[in-house]
């Protein structure tokens, strides 16, 4: 009976969004559309329809691995909210992740790792192995963002590859997230009717990762996050994160997307491609879907 999962987080976040969007918008709890040329406000910390789906849609079948994991997943959507309320410094926004991926250290899962055919045993540190890449598969999602359907999309595309190399608990898991994104992505994508926010972001990478290490293909899971992990580091060198000082993407008269004025993986698909916001989005869609055919080739590979 599991099977249906899927297809309860997929049904219930597609009503519930839109419910909640309007409820948060009311509430106040608004962002600017920035890449409009009239910037309209639009519902924010829309990711609270994941938080409540996805555990929703497993209840009925959990195991303690996967309730250990829905913990995590809900732990990391708490700094969301505490980040879309507050606007946490990056800093506290890691060390509360930090915090928030300590059950990964309880998953119960073997100490080794795969690495392209060759196995690593790490032994007593895979516990904080597990907390790290967690971390990181989150906060890696929370920064590749800022454009409709954007993380959401590539979230989903990421969790369906999981789900089809990986068996049990984490294949359920991974299911029932990509049912919940695909919900939530028919009200955030171009135009977006609500944004997921760091709640969303934060908990969608979270489950990257927690699939990752519960399905013991955390490489593969590191792979389908390239796009994140160099936007990271072009800004880390670049910018060292203070991108909003240094300007913001312009939207041009015709609709199409100037590049902002720092580093950055969006900037540099912008600079050689002439590129609408929903152009610009489906690039890197494909892109994570390119990357989700590596990993499965890789999988599938003797």
């Amino acid at each position: 009976m599991i099977e249906v999962a899927p297809l309860i987080g997929l049904t219930l976040t597609l009503i519930l969004t839109p419910y909640l969007a309007k409820t948060l918008k009311n509430a106040g709890v608004v962002g600017r559309d920035i890449h409009k040329p009239n910037r309209p406000e639009v519902a924010e910390m829309g990711g609270l329809a994941l938080l409540i789906t996805i555990p929703f849609a497993l209840a009925p079948f959990l195991d303690a691995e996967t309730a250990r994991a829905l913990i995590t997943f809900l732990l990391f959507g708490v700094v969301g909210v505490i980040d879309d309320l507050t606007a946490l410094k990056q800093s506290h926004k890691v060390a509360l992740s930090l915090l928030a991926a300590v059950p990964a250290a309880f998953l119960g899962a073997s100490s080794e790792v795969s690495v392209f055919g060759y196995t690593i045993n790490l032994g007593i540190l895979y516990p904080v192995f597990a907390v790290l890449f967690v971390t990181g598969s989150a906060n890696l999602v929370n920064i590749l963002a800022g454009f409709n359907g954007l993380e959401v999309g590539t979230s989903a595309i990421a969790l369906a590859f999981l789900a089809a190399i990986t068996d049990g608990p984490a294949r359920w898991l991974a299911l029932t997230g990509t049912g919940a994104a695909l919900g939530f992505l028919w009200w955030n994508r171009y135009p977006a009717r609500v944004f997921p926010g760091d709640t969303g972001t934060l908990s969608l990478g979270a489950l990257i990762g927690l699939v990752g290490i519960t399905g013991k293909v955390e490489v593969c899971a590191a792979v389908l996050l390239v796009p994140h992990f160099l936007d990271f580091t072009i800004k880390a060198l670049g910018v060292r994160f203070g991108v909003r000082k240094h300007g913001r993407t312009e939207v041009m008269p015709d609709g199409t997307l100037k590049a902002p004025p720092y580093p950055s993986f969006l900037g540099l698909i912008m600079r050689r491609v002439r590129v609408t916001e929903p152009r610009l989005v489906a690039i890197v869609w494909g892109i994570e879907f390119i990357l989700g055919l590596l990993v499965l080739a890789l999988h599938l590979s003797p």
